[in-house]
Order: structure tokens, then sequence, then C-alpha cells
């Protein structure tokens, strides 16, 4: 009698039970972080980490190596690739919706043999780009509150304040700190935020798209914006065509990626097996229409190319895009108040981004550390007892974010550096699952409801080479000759990391890393399963 009474609560228990925490519990897990994430939450905390304004550091340097035409064509090239990897990732989180997505879609891809290995490879290059993910936001924001108070203050032509090295270095320490300490609290209070995010981007992003070209007087032709081309080898010290169009492109290899912050939020997601997915291709699609919008409308708005160069300009030549914008409000109104304006919504998108990317960092070291793949793992795993978030993952991120940023103190590359380890490591870790999924037998995948089916194999293909395209590219110097100050030490940074985890793999962690570990028994959980 006592057994038959447990049938009929077992079948009410997963009657009711969420289908992403039912898929959870099957792959090993129990539900431990609070799941009331709705798909739209998540939606707009995904869209955030992307963020409308991400390339506005990048928009000068890429429009210099070759104009308009390669930067704004390359966008479109790169967003259509962009959707392969979106597809793919799509596919393996509804089968597997759990936080420590990437690294764990690798174990359970690769097999018994390779899984160890290509978690823990997936692992640290997820972890080595989601946290340097933080320094690139910080840098960028801190980098437009410098224009912001520099163009509120007279100028660099009238007497503004334009922040020094020390002092930017503690606008963008101070970033991180708010946004770990906002992070702290429960996840709803980051839902909430990220839904003032997605609105704050969507109509400031239409402010600014629609109302720049309108303010700007003097606009570039179609002619100029679509199909001009011209070189800088003066400047750049490179006068290869194609080495020119690649590092123009740049900006959209940087731009369209970060929709894996879906996958990381699927223990707190409702229905993640489901909503996962449409959250990571509604990101691609929004970002990728909103940031073409975005480049055309500074494009269009160019007063004087060469002019936006110009170290003496009223924003020093320091970040391009606030002198487009500078001109366009000073020419029509002779005052600088409403640039100050739009670059304050252009600030407000870096913030919510980078409240996002900690968001993400967080779930990665956390979902890792309860893998025991961390140094001081049971610290790291850590959760509030009330808020159940991972509030010491959170200030790991945080700490090493700033540490990174140290540089900054010293040298002019530091955010191509920054975003070349984010973009490395956080799009080289999409590349570990994606061919596992292309090489394995279709027979031991379990599929989610979002299936690819036949087409697995010409998507991941694509996707996989266009990953390693994209990581090529960011390894390659920036401007020649190559000399200590503008020398792209993101090789060497990332090559060393690189070697280390690998060397701790062979020493030591093969021994004992076995990739994700199961913490709950279905069996046990549920003895009449």
């Amino acid at each position: 009698m006592g057994e038959e009474s447990r049938v009929p609560s077992y079948q009410n228990r997963v009657s009711t039970m969420d289908s992403g925490e039912k898929r959870l519990n099957e792959l090993g897990y129990k539900q431990e972080l609070r799941r009331d994430m709705t798909m739209f939450k998540t939606l707009a905390i995904t869209f955030s980490s992307m963020a409308v304004f991400t390339g506005t550091p990048l928009y000068g340097p890429s429009l210099l190596y070759a104009g308009p035409a390669p930067l704004l064509w390359g966008w479109v090239v790169v967003a259509f690739f962009t959707w392969f990897v979106g597809i793919a990732m799509s596919e393996i989180c509804s089968s597997f919706p759990t936080t420590g997505s990437l690294y764990f879609w690798a174990a359970h891809l690769a097999g018994p043999r390779w899984g160890p290995f290509a978690s823990w490879s997936c692992a640290w290059l997820e972890t080595i780009g989601v946290i340097s993910g933080i320094s690139a936001q910080a840098y960028s924001g801190s980098q437009t509150l410098q224009m912001i108070i520099l163009l509120a203050t007279g100028t660099n032509k009238g007497g503004g304040y334009f922040a020094p090295r020390s002092v930017f270095f503690c606008m963008y320490v101070g970033l991180t700190i708010v946004w770990a300490v906002l992070n702290t609290f429960a996840l709803r209070v980051i839902a909430f935020l990220g839904i003032i995010s997605i609105w704050w981007q969507v109509i400031g992003g239409l402010v600014v798209i629609i109302g720049l070209p309108l303010v700007a007087q003097t606009t570039q032709p179609a002619s100029f914006v679509f199909t001009h081309f011209e070189m800088a080898p003066e400047s750049t010290g490179i006068s290869s065509i194609p080495y020119a169009v690649i590092l123009s492109v740049l900006l959209s290899n940087y731009c369209l990626y970060g929709y894996d912050a879906a996958a990381h939020l699927t223990e707190e997601t409702k229905g993640a097996d489901k909503t996962g997915p449409v959250a990571i291709l509604a990101s691609i699609g929004i970002i990728s229409v909103f940031g073409w919008a975005y480049n055309l409308a500074l494009t269009f708005s160019i007063r004087d190319f060469g002019y936006l160069y110009d170290e003496s300009n009223e924003t020093g030549g320091a970040l391009v895009p606030a002198q487009i914008i500078y001109d366009a409000f000073h020419g029509r109104y002779h005052n600088s108040a409403g640039a100050v304006v739009f670059l304050c919504i252009i600030w407000g998108s870096f913030f919510f981004c980078g409240l996002s990317v900690t968001t993400s960092a967080a779930r990665v070291v956390y979902a890792l550390s309860r893998d025991n793949g961390i140094p001081f793992s049971p610290v790291w795993r850590r959760l509030h007892p009330k808020r159940r978030v991972p509030v010491n993952a959170v200030w790991l991120s945080a700490a090493i974010a700033i540490l990174l940023g140290l540089p900054i103190l010293k040298l002019d590359v530091v955010f191509t550096a920054i975003i070349s380890i984010s973009t490395i490591g956080w799009v080289g870790g999409y590349a570990v699952p994606i061919f596992a999924r292309l090489v394995m037998a279709e027979e031991d995948f379990n599929p989610g409801p979002f299936y690819l089916g036949r087409a697995r194999r010409p998507v991941c293909l694509v996707a996989f080479l266009w990953i390693c395209y994209t990581c090529s590219a960011f390894l390659l110097p920036i401007s020649y000759p190559i000399k200590w100050k503008t020398f792209n030490y993101a090789p060497v940074a990332l090559g060393g990391v690189l070697t280390i985890v690998m060397l701790w793999w062979v020493l030591d962690a093969r021994k004992w890393f076995k990739g994700p570990v199961r913490n709950i028994d279905v069996q046990n959980q549920f003895p009449n399963l």
C-alpha cells in the first residue's frame, strides 16, 4: 500500500514539473537556482548582453581601415553567418537547458572518451571570454562617460575636462563594482533592470538612429555610405586590401555574439528547453537590424571624414562616434547639449550590457565550480541562502575583470586586447560543442523541442568554420610597424593562459576532472520512475 501511495505523488510531481526542470533532472542536476524567469525577461537579459551600441568604440578604427562600404556590408555578411551559429546553439540549448551551458554541452556531445577534455577546454574558453566581456563593457562605458564629461565641460578645444588614465581607470573599476553589487541581489532585480534595458535600447536606439541624420545639417550621399572604399596606410601601416577589409569587419565580429546569455539562465527560466532557443534567435535578429541601422546613422551623419581622427578636434580624436554626434548637434544648434544627451543614451546601453554580462559570468563560474573545475570550488559555488544567487562567483568575476583593466594605466591598445581576448574566448567556447554535435552519431543525441534533423550537419559545419575565422581575425596585429604601445597583446595573454590551462590538464586535471558532476539521482529522487 505504501509503495502504491507514492506512485500518484510522483506522477503528480512530474505532471506539474516545469519542462526545463524535468529535463534538468534527467541530465543529473537538481533544481537549486530559483526558476521564476519568463521568456521576455530572459530575452531582455540576453538582448542586453549584446546591446545596440556595443560597437561604438570600434567604429572609428574599423572605418579608418577601409572606409564605410566594407564596414557596412561586412555587418550584413557577419550577421548572415551568425545565424548559423545561433541556430546550431539553439538546438543544443533545447536539449541541454543547464546553467553550465557550453561546457556541459561539450561534455555530453563529445562522449565518454573525449567528453572530459572537451568540457575542460570549453569551460576555460568560456570563462575567459565572459569575464573579459565584463572588462570590455567597463572600458566602453568609461570611454563614453569620459566623452560626456568632456563635452559637458567645454570640449577639447574649449577647456573641457578630459579624464586622464588614472581617472579613466577609476571609472572602469567603479562600473565593475556597481555591476557586482547589483548582481548580489535576487535575479528578479536583474530581470527587472533587463526589462528596463530592452526598452532603453529599443527606444533609445530609435531616437539615435532616426534623430542623428535628421539633426545633421551635412550628410553623406548614399554612394559614399554604401560604395566608398578608402584605406589609410599612412595611419594604420596596412596597405593590403584583404587585410584592411578583415580588420574593418572586426566591428561586426565583436558586436554579434553574447546570445549564449540565454543558455546561462536556463536553470532559472520557465520552460527553458523552448524559451532558450527563442531568446537566442530573437536577440540575434534584433541586434542585427538595430546594430546595422546605428552604423548607417553614424556614417550618413559624417561631416568631415578626415577631421574625425584629428587629435585637436572637440573630442580629442578619442571616440569617433562622439565627434560625429557633436558635429551634428553643434552644426545645427551651436552647442553640445544634444550630443551629451545622445551619449548618455549610449552610456546607458553599456551600463545595462555590462550588468547582464556580469550575470552571465557569475553563472559560468558557478556552474564550473559546481563541477569542481576551479580552485577553491566550494567557495565559488556557494549560494546566498535567501536570494539563491552565486554571490561569491559574482565577486570573483568582478575582481578578475578589474585586474584585466590594469594595463589601462600604461598602454594605448587595451580595448583592442580586451575585446580580442573576450571574443576569442567567448566565441571559441561556442566552437567546442558545435564541433562535437557535428561529428557525433545522431542516435546518441536526445533532441529537445528545437531540433534541426538532417540540417544539423551543414548548419554546424558552416558555424564551426565561421567561428574559426572569427577567432583567427582577432589574433592579427592591428597596426604597423608593430610597437610596444600599439602591440595587440591578446595572442600573448590568451596563449599564456591557455598554455597554463592545458598543462594543468595534462599534469593533473585529467586525473580527476570528469566534466559535469551529477548532483541528483533521478531514480533515488523518484523511486517509481
